[in-house]
C-alpha cells in the first residue's frame, strides 16, 4: 500500500494537481464518508475509512483502505514520513505565542544575510501552514518536508490528556521551546500541573529545551517531570528576572534587547523592532534559539532581527473598487499558504470571476521549474480566471501557467500598468487573492484596490465565529440542526459574509427579518434554506421566486399565504411544496399561535394540502435569566402540548425549535430537533453562565484625527458639557453617533483603549467625531484606538449605556467599513 502524496481531509479543500488521498475523518459535526461520493466525481480515487463504502461498484478505479481510526492512521503515516529525515526539527508548545515563534523563526532563519559577507548559510525552512497544530494538522504539515528541506519547524497544540504523545510521535523535534503558560484549554485538565506536564510530552527526546525560567509553573514542571524522562537533554533557560539557574540573563531598555551569557558572561545587544512584553518574550525565545543553533555573531543577529515584521495571522476580506472583493495576504508567500488562501477564496461563492495576483515564492528549496508547474496546475484546478504573477523567477516560468495571465517584473511595473488604465477593468466584479513574499511590498496594491471609505472600521474574526458556532454544536450534538440569525445585517457583522462562512460549515437555516434581506442573500448565492420572520402578503411572491420561507403566525397570515400557493400555476412534473413555518405563542405574548388556536390551525391544514409545514417553533421570554427558570419550564410544557396536537393532526412531524443562544446554554434539556443560534454567535454569552465559552467577533476601532492641549478649566465640545479639571492633551477621534457610537457614551461614560491604556470621553459624542483624554496613554495622531473588542468587551459598553449588546451591535452605521479576516 502506498499513499499518495496530496493529503486532503475537507471535501471544502482545493483539489491539488495530480492524485489525491481523502482521510475520511468521523467530526463531531460532520462525518467524511458522506463525501466519498463528491470527491470522487472531482477526481480523486484514494480513500482512507472507517466503514465499508455502500456501493463500491461504483468507484471500480477507487481504492479503499479501511482502518480503525482515520486520525491514527494519517498519523501513523506522518510519523514513518518523519523518520525518513534526519534534519533538525524544531518543536513550538504553550499557550499563547506559538504561531508567532514559529513564524518568525522561519523568517530569522531562512537563508542567509546577503549584506554580511560573513553571514552563515541559515536554513531552507519548512514550517506548519499558520496555526496548523491540532491532532489533524500536525500531520499535514509534517508531510510538507521534502528533500530540499534542512530545518523543519512545527508547532502542537492540544485541548485534553493525552493528545501530545500522538503529536510528538509525528514531529520528533530535536530541539523544543516551551513558549509560556496561561488560561487557554485549562476546562480540559484537571489542573494546571496536569497540562503542563501534558505539554512537556513533546519534548521526551528533544536534545535542547529552550524555555523562560519565569514561567514558574512550566520550569518546575521541567525540572521535576522532564529531567526524569529525558535526562540528557540540555536545558536552556532564560530570564528577564534575575532568576538562578538561567543559562541567559535578558534586560530591555528602549529599542534594546541585552542578553547574558551567564556561563561567560558573553553579552549581545539586539536593536529590537517591538516594545510590547508579548512581542518581547516571543523575541527572546527566537534569539536564544538562534545562539544554541550557533548563530552567534551581534551583526549577524541584528541584521536577521531588523527583517522581521509582525506576523499577519489572517487572511483580510476587504471591499475593492469596480465592486471587487480583496483577499490581502500580501506579507507571505509559500505552497502551503496559497492553498490555505485558495481555499479562502473558494467561499467567497457570489463572484465566480477569480484573480490571484502572486509574487515569486522564495527560498522554497524546490527546482523552480517543478514549482511553478505546481503552482500553475493548482490554480487552474481551482478554476482561478485570471492570473497575475510579479517578479523575475515567476515571470521565465509563465509557461506553466495556463489561461488569462499577466506577468511583470517587479510590483512597481505593475502599479505603473494599473495606473495607464490598462488593467482596471479586469478587476470588475472579481474576487482578488493578493498573496506576495514580504519583499514585493505587496501591501502597495492592496492600497491601490482597496475602495477608499470611511477609517473606522468593524474587523469581523470569521475564526472566531466559526469557534462560537462549533461551541454550540458541540453543546447541542450531532443530531439536532441549528438554524442561525443573519437578521439586522447579521447583528452588525455583515450578513452576506457571515451567511457565507455558515453556508461553507454548512448550518441547516438561516432566518432573516424581512424578504429584502432574504432575497440580497440569495443574489450573494447563499443557497441554504432560509426563513423570514416578518412576511407580509405583499411580498409573497418575492419569497416565491427567491425560495424564502415565511414565518407564519395567525390565521390572517395563514390564509393569506394559503390562498396565494393555490393561485400559482402548478405544472405537471412534481416539485417540492413552497415551505412554511408556524410561531407559537407560549408566553411571549408577541407573535404566534396560542395553544388554543391549534385545532383552527390542523383544520385549515388540513384543508389545503398544499400547505407545508416545514419547522414549528416559540420563543422563551426569559432565558437568560436564571429568575425565570420556572416560566421557561412553562414555556417548554405548553411547547410540547401545541406541538403534538399539530402532529396527530396533520399526520407529520415538522422539525421543532424552541431556544435561543440562552437557552442552549440554560436548558439543554429542551433542545428538541433544533435550536436557534443569534447573539451568541457574534460572541455575547448574554446569560454570563459561562462567558469564557465564546470569542469576541467584532473589534471596533477608529483612529485619532487631532491631539491637542486644553487647559484646566476649559471646555470641550457642544454646549460645553466637556469641563476639563486637568492640563489635559484632548484627542479628537474619527467616529461618532451616526457610525453608531452612542450619545450616551459622552462625558466619561464611555472609555476606550489606546495603546494599552483607558481613556475616558470627554464632552458630548458628535455626529462624527469623539473627543478622548488621552494625558495618560502614549498617544500620536493616526493611531488606532478600540472602542469595542478584546479590551473594551461589548457587553461591558452596553451596561455603561444602560442597554444590552444587541442594539451596541446592530447599531453600528453600514457607513462603517468591515473588514473580514480569518487565520490564513
Amino acid at each position: 500500500m502506498s499513499l499518495t502524496p496530496f493529503w486532503l481531509t475537507d471535501s471544502r479543500q482545493v483539489i491539488v494537481p495530480g492524485p489525491g488521498v481523502f482521510f475520511a475523518i468521523r467530526g463531531d459535526h460532520h462525518d467524511g464518508h458522506d463525501y466519498i461520493g463528491e470527491l470522487y466525481r472531482r477526481g480523486v480515487r484514494q480513500f482512507v475509512v472507517e466503514q465499508l463504502v455502500p456501493d463500491q461498484e461504483q468507484y471500480a478505479d477507487a481504492e479503499f483502505i479501511n482502518v480503525p481510526s482515520t486520525v491514527a492512521f494519517m498519523q501513523a503515516q506522518a510519523a514513518q514520513y518523519r523518520a525518513s529525515f534526519s534534519i533538525p526539527v524544531i518543536g513550538i508548545t504553550g499557550s499563547n505565542g506559538k504561531t508567532i515563534v514559529k513564524e518568525w523563526l522561519a523568517q530569522l532563519l531562512t537563508g542567509p544575510v546577503t549584506s554580511l559577507p560573513s553571514s552563515t548559510p541559515g536554513y531552507v525552512v519548512v514550517r506548519s501552514p499558520k496555526s496548523y497544530n491540532s491532532q489533524i494538522g500536525v500531520p499535514l504539515s509534517v508531510r510538507q518536508l521534502n528533500e530540499t528541506h534542512t530545518l523543519a519547524i512545527f508547532e502542537a497544540g492540544i485541548s485534553r490528556p493525552h493528545e501530545m504523545a500522538a503529536l510528538e510521535a509525528v514531529i520528533k523535534p530535536t530541539i523544543g521551546i516551551f513558549t509560556n503558560i496561561g488560561t487557554a484549554h485549562d476546562e480540559g485538565f484537571k489542573t494546571r500541573k496536569q497540562k503542563i506536564a501534558e505539554k512537556l510530552r513533546l519534548f521526551t527526546g528533544v536534545a535542547t529545551l529552550v524555555y523562560s525560567l519565569d514561567q514558574e509553573e512550566v520550569a518546575d514542571e521541567i525540572g521535576m517531570l522532564l529531567t526524569a524522562v529525558n535526562p540528557g537533554c540540555e536545558l536552556v533557560a532564560w530570564s528577564r528576572e534575575g532568576r538562578t539557574g538561567a543559562t541567559y540573563l535578558t534586560t530591555v531598555q528602549g529599542d534594546e534587547l541585552t542578553i547574558t551569557a551567564t556561563a561567560d558572561e558573553r553579552i549581545w545587544r539586539i536593536r529590537t523592532p517591538f516594545t510590547d512584553p508579548a512581542s518581547l518574550e516571543n523575541l527572546t525565545h527566537c534569539v536564544v534559539t538562534m545562539l544554541t543553533l550557533g548563530i552567534s555573531n551581534e551583526t549577524e543577529l541584528n541584521h536577521r532581527v531588523s527583517r522581521l515584521r509582525p506576523v499577519s495571522m489572517r487572511l483580510e476580506l476587504k471591499e475593492g473598487i469596480n465592486n471587487c472583493v480583496l483577499i490581502d495576504d500580501s506579507y507571505n508567500n509559500d505552497v502551503a499558504g496559497l492553498r490555505l488562501a485558495l481555499d479562502f477564496q473558494k467561499q467567497q461563492s457570489n463572484r465566480t470571476h477569480k484573480t490571484v495576483i502572486l509574487s515569486d515564492v522564495l527560498q522554497s528549496g524546490q527546482d523552480e521549474g517543478e514549482l511553478y508547474t505546481f503552482i500553475g496546475q493548482l490554480l487552474a484546478r481551482q478554476g482561478v480566471s485570471q492570473i497575475i504573477g510579479i517578479g523575475p523567477v515567476i515571470s521565465r516560468n509563465k509557461a506553466s501557467f495556463a489561461g488569462n495571465t499577466l506577468f511583470y517584473p517587479d510590483t512597481e511595473t505593475f502599479l505603473d500598468a494599473y495606473s495607464a488604465h490598462h488593467l482596471r477593468n479586469g478587476f470588475r466584479d472579481s474576487v482578488v487573492l493578493i498573496k506576495g513574499a514580504r519583499s514585493f511590498g505587496f501591501e502597495r496594491i492592496v492600497d491601490r484596490l482597496q475602495q477608499k471609505v470611511h477609517g473606522t472600521v468593524l474587523h469581523i474574526d470569521l475564526d472566531a465565529l466559526t469557534h462560537n458556532l462549533n461551541q454550540y454544536r458541540e453543546r447541542v450534538g450531532s443530531q439536532t440542526k441549528i438554524m442561525v440569525m443573519v437578521k439586522a445585517f447579521a447583528y452588525g457583522s455583515g450578513s452576506a459574509e457571515v451567511a457565507r462562512l455558515l453556508q461553507f460549515h454548512r448550518v441547516d437555516w438561516l432566518a432573516v427579518a424581512y424578504a429584502d434581506e432574504g432575497v440580497f442573500l440569495r443574489q450573494q448565492g447563499i443557497a441554504l434554506p432560509i426563513m423570514v420572520m416578518n412576511p407580509s402578503p405583499e411580498t409573497f411572491q418575492t419569497l416565491l421566486e427567491n425560495g424564502l420561507e415565511p414565518e407564519l403566525y395567525s390565521l390572517r397570515l395563514l390564509e393569506e399565504w394559503a390562498g396565494f400557493i393555490e393561485r400559482q400555476p402548478r405544472s405537471d412534473a412534481p416539485g417540492p411544496l413552497p415551505a412554511c413555518h408556524l410561531k407559537i405563542d407560549t408566553g411571549m405574548h408577541r407573535l404566534g399561535f396560542l395553544e388554543a388556536e391549534m385545532p383552527m390551525v390542523i383544520t385549515y391544514l388540513n384543508a389545503h394540502p398544499l400547505m407545508q409545514v416545514a419547522t414549528v417553533f416559540s420563543h422563551l421570554a426569559g432565558a437568560d435569566e436564571s429568575r425565570f427558570n420556572a416560566f421557561s419550564q412553562e414555556q417548554f410544557e405548553t411547547f410540547s402540548r401545541a406541538t403534538a396536537t399539530l402532529e396527530a393532526g396533520i399526520g407529520y412531524q415538522p422539525v421543532r425549535h424552541l431556544l435561543n443562544s440562552a437557552g442552549i446554554v440554560r436548558f439543554p434539556d429542551y433542545k428538541l430537533d433544533m435550536v436557534r443560534l443569534g447573539i451568541g454567535l457574534y460572541g455575547v454569552e448574554s446569560s454570563q453562565t459561562e462567558p469564557s465559552l465564546l470569542r469576541p467577533v467584532g473589534t471596533l476601532t477608529t483612529t485619532i484625527s487631532q491631539i491637542k492641549t486644553v487647559r484646566a478649566g476649559e471646555t470641550v465640545g457642544y454646549s460645553r458639557r466637556g469641563v476639563v479639571d486637568h492640563d489635559a492633551r484632548i484627542a479628537t477621534l474619527a467616529l461618532g453617533y451616526a457610525d453608531g457610537y452612542d450619545r450616551r457614551l459622552g462625558n466619561g461614560v464611555g472609555e476606550v483603549w489606546v495603546n494599552g491604556v483607558r481613556c475616558p470621553t470627554v464632552g458630548s459624542i458628535c455626529m462624527d467625531m469623539t473627543m478622548i483624554d488621552v494625558t495618560n496613554a502614549p498617544a500620536s495622531e493616526g493611531d488606532s484606538v478600540e472602542l469595542f473588542g478584546p479590551n473594551v468587551p461589548v457587553t461591558e459598553l452596553s451596561q455603561r449605556m444602560g442597554t444590552i449588546p444587541y442594539e451596541v451591535l446592530t447599531g453600528i452605521s453600514e457607513r462603517v467599513k468591515r473588514v473580514f479576516f480569518a487565520a490564513g
